[in-house]
């Protein structure tokens, strides 16, 4: 296809009805090229802080509702298919006007493609260009494939994590979210602020193994001082000792223990009047930790989760009840904050974090239906109609 008719393109207008007027990432311009779990929850990140966020979206899902409506809150989706050769001059005419691009292919990928960091720092100097995969660009495992659990099962993450007899799957929290979008949004934000400074951009490599090994820092810390033993439930925060884990209460709920001082400490042996328990005299006398461990199991399964929260309300103990995923939002604590808040779909959703006091954010706006800005993004890229038209005709876009 020959090269479409531009219009003119206006950098100061070109952004004009962005979904967010506030936060601190407030005119910063994010393409995100698809994927899904951790360059997406990168991209909900920006966008939540006010950045105007771009992601593209295969053309075969255009009309679609959106998969991920709260990944992909506040977005713009431009359906684009990448594996068509011309597409690569639109992601070239996006990234020229951009400041941060995020990617999550398997390394080589976005190279076979077209749109690679070399091409669009080529065009845009300036330009940040995060990647996102499991293993990192480089390294004997680079080109292999995996999910969360592989990654955190190389770094020492799952094996810390669960009890004595096997390792317990944390959801994706740790590869994924923590130590893969956060890492990545970080890691943009930060070569952003050089970018500005120097005028120069740079390639982010973010490695969900690295993030989650990054995770374990105060771990390894303790393990190299000898404060640690490389097995589980032997230490103090991973359920080995009795007053920090869970336990079950009189209605099948549960109540968290997380004492970790002797204050604390001092507080639930008086709240649960175990003055006068030998095995309760010393918190850190490991040999008594097992009957301290069945004392407070046949009590706290004395009395439901909520009557218990009753007792300890106020008490400095640091006993929490277990909340499920629909109960949390309704807590007072979190609904005094606002932790959380109701979506466009009248879902709850996780509200933006972290709280700025002179950059708040505004609230996100939708997840849009796939490709529903599709002629926005490209009038505004310098595609007029007769361009649009072509590319539709082509199957380039939809």
């Amino acid at each position: 296809m020959n090269s479409p008719t531009r219009t003119g393109h206006d950098t100061a207008g070109s952004h004009t009805g962005e979904s967010h007027t506030a936060g601190p990432l407030t005119g910063v311009r994010v393409l995100e090229l698809g994927g899904i779990g951790p360059a997406p929850y990168a991209g909900m990140l920006l966008g939540d802080l006010g950045a105007h966020v771009i992601r593209v979206d295969r053309p075969q899902d255009a009309g679609l509702d959106n998969p991920a409506p709260v990944l992909h809150r506040g977005r713009r989706s431009l359906t684009l298919d990448l594996k068509h050769p011309d597409s690569t001059g639109i992601v070239r005419a996006l990234a020229a006007d951009t400041d941060i691009v995020i990617e999550g292919f398997r390394p080589g990928v976005a190279e076979r493609l077209g749109v690679g960091p070399d091409t669009l720092l080529a065009r845009n100097p300036a330009l940040v260009y995060g990647r996102m995969t499991g293993w990192g660009q480089d390294g004997p495992l680079a080109q292999e494939p995996g999910h969360d659990i592989n990654f955190i099962a190389l770094t020492g993450a799952l094996h810390a994590i669960g009890p004595a007899d096997t390792p317990t799957v944390p959801l994706n929290l740790l590869g994924d979210m923590g130590g893969g979008g956060l890492l990545l949004a970080f890691g943009v934000v930060s070569a952003l602020v050089t970018a500005r400074a120097r005028g120069a951009g740079q390639v982010v490599d973010a490695a969900m193994s690295d993030g989650s090994a990054s995770l374990l820092a105060m771990v390894h810390g303790f393990l190299a001082q000898g404060r640690w033993r490389d097995e589980r439930a032997a230490n103090t925060i991973d359920g080995g000792c009795p007053w920090y884990g869970v336990y079950r209460c009189s209605d099948d709920r549960h109540v968290a223990l997380g004492i970790g001082d002797r204050r604390s400490y001092a507080a639930l042996v008086e709240v649960l009047a175990l003055d006068g328990d030998p095995a309760f005299a010393d918190q850190y006398d490991r040999a008594a930790w097992p009957a301290m461990r069945g004392t407070l199991t046949d009590v706290f399964a004395g009395r439901s989760r909520d009557e218990w929260a009753k007792v300890f309300e106020g008490r400095g103990a640091c006993v929490s009840p277990v909340l499920s995923l629909a109960e949390a939002p309704e807590h007072p604590h979190n609904t005094a904050r606002g932790t959380f808040r109701t979506g466009a779909d009248g879902g709850i959703e996780p509200a933006p974090v972290p709280r700025f006091s002179g950059t708040p954010a505004a609230d996100p706006g939708p997840a849009p239906v796939v490709g529903a800005h599709t002629d926005e993004v490209l009038a505004r890229a310098g595609y007029g109609p007769q361009a649009i038209a072509r590319l539709r005709a082509e199957g380039i876009v939809r």
